[in-house]
């Protein structure tokens, strides 16, 4: 039996003196295990040491505070990522995948996966269902899990050691994005729900992560997984996943038992209308039954004893991505009719149908420690408050509000989704006219606390909404 505790202890001293290496260490246990038992051993207890696996296969002590990243978006899909999933593709259907009937039935699947989403329907997802997904939602779903983690990382809460639970991983974007994200020297022990056969995609990518990077996959359902009775996560992920739970609120609720007192539950949704207004009605259930749950953002309640009750339409907008070359080779092998003459109306000729490009999310990052990103409280002797904003229809007021949108006008004036979390109803600033002295309500990035002065209230019958009117005599200021 493997002395555990005498590699312990000279890992614990070593660790202080040069790089633990486990060709070293084995020669000073009783019965001299492998190493690579020596090395496996500092694996299963690397958090409790304080280490991470190099390259070399030694290790190393971790760095202790916040990370630091230099994020500044993302422009494509790793072409490593992009060839290891394609070789999947390879290995199931042959080199020409992307034409003939295996390309038409992928490109049915992935038609029948965007009919079951806005039909609101189950999709069984068998090793075909998974192959398609993965090449129309892999690559956005890396993109869009870094531009989240890039907000935690700016305001510091995010440490050198990081336990990571995702539940409902998929394919494996947010995994691969949340490794590629983080930066060198950073400990991760990642665990994944994932019971279809998605996991074993998910598998076959996280094979292509460095060492400090410890994934363990548990083929199991959201409701059923049950992590240890001490785990305690510093991330608990749900992307894209918790819409399509029949019972969401219950299943996040209990993972809240898990999550660390300085974690943060992460849920990411599409940008569309009845899964982001989804995720708002879930983020509401949520907090009323857990008085220890406080959102962090984005939609940040300024007002205290306040709570939204408007559609929460509010979505996040980033630049496009190249499509990966999968994705590129599949779209232009379409043919008018498909191999079989266009039997539901569905198949394209390569106009695009099949590229996934845009950025754009809706999300919640949920703590129980009660931070918020925006720490805030408006003065109501110098600012309205959107719960009483039927008193003041046609006049001129001051307002403190959250810019939860971007430009949601196809034509005409620019019009944005604000918010102070007191509104019972949707508002928007609709910018009538730029100046120097409104800029900001056009150039503040998604989140930001602004600062109205002179804003004229008017009341849309059309949309039963309230319009913010920022003219030439309205000033917009950024508070945060």
């Amino acid at each position: 039996m493997t002395d555990t505790d005498a590699i312990i202890d000279n890992a614990r001293y070593l660790r202080e003196v040069r790089p633990i290496d486990p060709e070293e260490i084995y020669e000073y246990v009783e019965g001299q295990p492998h190493p690579a038992v020596v090395r496996e051993t500092l694996r299963e207890h690397a958090f409790e040491l304080g280490i991470r696996e190099r390259e070399d296969g030694t290790f190393v002590p971790i760095e202790e505070g916040p990370i630091e990243v230099d994020f500044r978006g993302v422009e494509r899909f790793p072409e490593t990522y992009a060839r290891r999933f394609e070789d999947l593709l390879v290995e199931e259907y042959g080199p020409g995948w992307p034409d003939g009937d295996t390309g038409d039935g992928l490109r049915e699947r992935i038609d029948d996966l965007k009919q079951a989403y806005f039909a609101d329907s189950a999709v069984d997802y068998d090793r075909e269902t998974a192959l398609a997904y993965g090449i129309y939602h892999l690559p956005d779903y890396y993109v869009v899990i870094q531009y989240v983690l890039a907000e935690l990382a700016r305001d510091g809460l995010l440490d050198h050691d990081l336990r990571v639970l995702e539940v409902g991983a998929g394919t494996g974007g947010p995994a691969l994005g949340l490794h590629d994200f983080l930066p060198e020297g950073v400990l991760v022990d990642y665990d994944a729900v994932e019971p279809s056969a998605a996991a074993d995609v998910l598998e076959h990518m996280l094979e292509e992560t460095h060492p400090s990077f410890r994934p363990t996959i548990h083929r199991t359902t959201a409701e059923a997984f049950e992590p240890e009775a001490d785990a305690e996560y510093d991330l608990i992920v749900f992307a894209n996943v918790l819409s399509e739970l029949e019972a969401p609120v219950a299943v996040a609720e209990r993972y809240l038992d898990s999550l660390a007192d300085d974690g943060t539950l992460v849920a990411i949704s599409p940008a569309e209308e009845r899964t982001a207004t989804r995720l708002r009605e879930i983020e509401r259930d949520l907090v009323a039954r857990r008085p220890d749950a406080t959102v962090y953002a984005p939609t940040v309640r300024l007002w205290p004893d306040e709570e939204p009750d408007d559609r929460g339409w509010t979505f996040r907008r980033e630049p496009d991505i190249e499509p990966p070359a999968f994705q590129s080779r599949l779209d232009r092998a379409a043919v008018d009719g498909g191999a079989d003459g266009d039997r539901r109306g569905l198949v394209a000729s390569g106009d695009g149908t099949y590229l996934n490009t845009d950025v754009q999310f809706a999300y919640l990052l949920l703590r129980t420690d009660g931070k918020r990103a925006i720490e805030y409280t408006p003065d109501p002797e110098q600012v309205a408050k959107m719960a009483d904003m039927e008193a003041h229809v046609t006049e001129r007021i001051d307002l403190d509000a959250l810019k939860l949108s971007p430009n949601l006008a196809e034509e005409g004036n620019p019009l944005f989704k604000i918010s102070d979390g007191s509104e019972t109803v949707d508002h928007y600033a609709v910018l009538t006219r730029e100046s120097a002295l409104n800029e900001s309500l056009a150039r503040a990035p998604y989140g930001s606390l602004l600062r109205f002065e002179n804003v004229l209230v008017l009341w849309n019958d059309d949309e039963e909404a309230y319009n913010l009117v920022v003219d030439a005599e309205t000033v917009v200021d950024r508070l945060t």
